[in-house]
């Protein structure tokens, strides 16, 4: 019987990847489509972890999980890597997204460019307030969550977005799992339960900006303790 694989000896693509390596892998990318966008060509682990705070090393190490992208003397070319990340992302694809929730938050995410510029099209949102539905809001038309199943199973939508208050989180993300759907991105400010073949990601901003002010009164504190 054979002995287990460290990871050392795994080629690329079978090590299991750190979730703060696929975060880092989104920063990479966003830097990456700025230097172009000023008119660069090429760009170095330093000068990338410099723009974002990491060092040259963490950049070269995150990287070398799928594969080796730079040049002997060149570094990176901005382009090469730009689509070597949204490959390995999964957004060098189209990817339609449903949305649940028409009201505050939801009607600022459908008018969020950002999604259509990485790739995510939001081409269906639902909602049950008989106000809302039938309704084109940022071009998006808004149906009945009635119509769910009917309206993924015509677009093929994978993805799902919630934007509804927390009481009417769980029994959303049960109709989208129904539905078929595959990933859900959670606005509401509650955790949710979902088989395991269903992945998710929670976004509370109640949270991060907790984590935030901790950041804050923490520097404080170690400012206050070294000047004693």
């Amino acid at each position: 019987m054979s002995e287990p694989k460290s990871k050392s000896d795994l080629p690329p693509g079978e090590i299991p990847v750190p979730k703060a390596v696929v975060s880092r892998l989104s920063l990479y990318l966003r830097e990456l489509q700025h230097l172009v966008r000023d008119g660069h060509q090429r760009t170095s682990s330093s000068q990338l972890g410099r723009l974002l705070g990491f060092s040259d090393a963490q950049v070269r190490k995150d990287l070398a999980y799928f594969g080796h992208f730079g040049h002997p003397g060149i570094g990176y070319r901005c382009d090469d890597l730009i689509k070597a990340i949204r490959k390995i992302l999964g957004t060098d694809r189209d990817w339609p997204v449903a949305m649940v929730g028409t009201g505050n938050l939801g009607r600022a995410l459908l008018g969020y460019k950002g999604f259509s510029h990485q790739g995510f099209r939001i081409v269906a949102a639902f909602d049950i307030d008989p106000q809302r539905v039938g309704a084109t809001i940022e071009g998006v038309r808004v149906f009945h969550l009635d119509q769910l199943t009917q309206v993924v199973e015509a677009n093929h939508i994978k993805l799902g977005l919630i934007a509804v208050p927390a009481p009417a989180a769980q029994a959303v993300a049960d109709q989208l799992v129904a539905a078929g759907l595959e990933g859900i991105l959670n606005f509401a400010p509650v955790t949710i339960s979902l088989p395991d073949h269903v992945r998710q990601v929670g976004v509370d901003l109640a949270i991060e900006l907790e984590q935030l002010s901790f950041s804050v009164v923490s520097r404080a504190n170690t400012n206050g303790a070294d000047g004693e």
